[in-house]
C-alpha cells in the first residue's frame, strides 16, 4: 500500500481526492492542475469515480480510462519539478464481484486507489446510489427501501466491512458518510447504540487492514460535517491509523476547501 504519511509533511499542501471531467467533476484536469500549482500544492491526486457495470451518470466509463491515464501522464510531464501528480480512482465497492480487488482495477497502472461505498442493494437486490443530496435520498427511501432506514444503515456498514476484507485499496473514502443523509431522515440516529456499534466495528476492521483513512472536508462549509465525524478521530489516532485530509473537490476553487480547519481540529484532538 502507498505510504501517504511518509511522502507528505504538515507544512505541505496536498489533496488525494478530486473529481474532474472524467466523472462528475465540473472542470477539466488541466484546470485543476493549474489551480493546484497556483496555490502551491506539492502533491495532488486525480481520483475519478471508477467504471461500474451499472448505469451511473457520476462514474467514468471503461472507454475513458486510457484517456484519463494519458492526461495524467501529460500533466506530470508538463509540471515536472513543480508538483507531483498522481493517477488514482475512487473505486466503488458493489459487492464481492465488483470493487477494488477486481482484476480489472488491479491491472491498471494506478498510483493508489480509494475504496468507497456509494451504492447499496435494496431489499430486492437492485443497486441504488445513496450518496448525494438529501432530497434524492428521501425519495429513494420510499421508492427503493420501503422507508427502512435501519436496513440502509446496516447494509452500508456491512458493505464497507466487506470491502475492507476484500482489500486492494489504499484509502477508505468518507467511511461514515451515510450518517449525513440518515441523520436528516432520522434525527439523532448517529447517537443510538446500534449505530455506534456499526462505526466501531468498521473502525476495528480499518485498524486490522492497515488502510489510510481520509478526513473528507467536502461538506464542512455547507453542512458543518466532516467524514468521518470528529468524534471518531481520537480512536483512529490512538490506534495509529494513518490519516490524511482530502477535500473531495469537484471544482478547482475548492481543492483546499476546509482542509485548514480539519488540520487545526486534528491537531487539537
Amino acid at each position: 500500500m502507498m505510504d501517504f504519511v511518509s511522502i507528505i509533511g504538515s507544512d505541505m499542501l496536498y489533496n488525494f481526492h478530486s473529481h474532474t471531467q472524467f466523472c462528475d467533476g465540473r472542470a477539466t484536469m488541466a484546470e485543476f492542475a493549474a489551480e493546484a500549482v497556483a496555490q502551491g500544492f506539492t502533491h495532488y491526486g486525480f481520483s475519478p469515480h471508477s467504471p461500474v457495470p451499472i448505469q451511473s451518470p457520476c462514474n467514468m466509463s471503461m472507454e475513458q480510462v486510457p484517456l484519463f491515464l494519458d492526461e495524467v501522464a501529460r500533466l506530470k510531464a508538463l509540471y515536472a519539478g513543480k508538483i507531483r501528480f498522481y493517477a488514482a480512482m475512487e473505486i466503488d465497492y458493489l459487492g464481492e464481484d465488483w470493487g477494488p480487488a477486481h482484476p480489472y482495477f488491479r491491472s491498471l497502472p494506478l498510483d493508489y486507489s480509494i475504496g468507497s461505498v456509494h451504492f447499496i442493494p435494496d431489499q430486492d437486490g437492485t443497486l441504488v446510489d445513496i450518496d448525494g443530496r438529501y432530497e434524492r435520498f428521501k425519495q429513494k427511501m420510499s421508492e427503493h427501501f420501503h422507508d427502512d432506514i435501519r436496513y440502509v444503515v446496516d447494509t452500508f456498514y456491512r458493505q464497507s466491512i466487506d470491502m475492507l476484507r476484500h482489500g486492494h485499496f489504499d484509502i477508505i473514502g468518507h467511511f461514515d458518510k451515510v450518517g449525513h443523509n440518515a441523520s436528516h431522515y432520522c434525527p439523532g440516529i448517529e447517537d443510538r447504540q446500534w449505530y455506534q456499534n456499526h462505526v466501531n466495528a468498521l473502525i476495528d476492521e480499518i485498524i486490522a487492514s492497515g488502510v489510510t483513512v481520509e478526513i473528507n472536508t467536502k461538506a464542512w462549509t455547507d453542512h458543518h460535517r466532516m467524514f468521518p465525524a470528529p468524534r471518531h478521530w481520537k480512536r483512529l489516532l490512538q490506534s495509529r491509523v494513518p490519516v490524511i485530509i482530502n477535500s473531495d473537490a469537484h471544482v478547482p476553487a475548492l481543492i483546499n476547501a476546509s482542509r485548514p480547519q480539519a488540520l487545526r481540529m486534528l491537531s487539537e484532538t
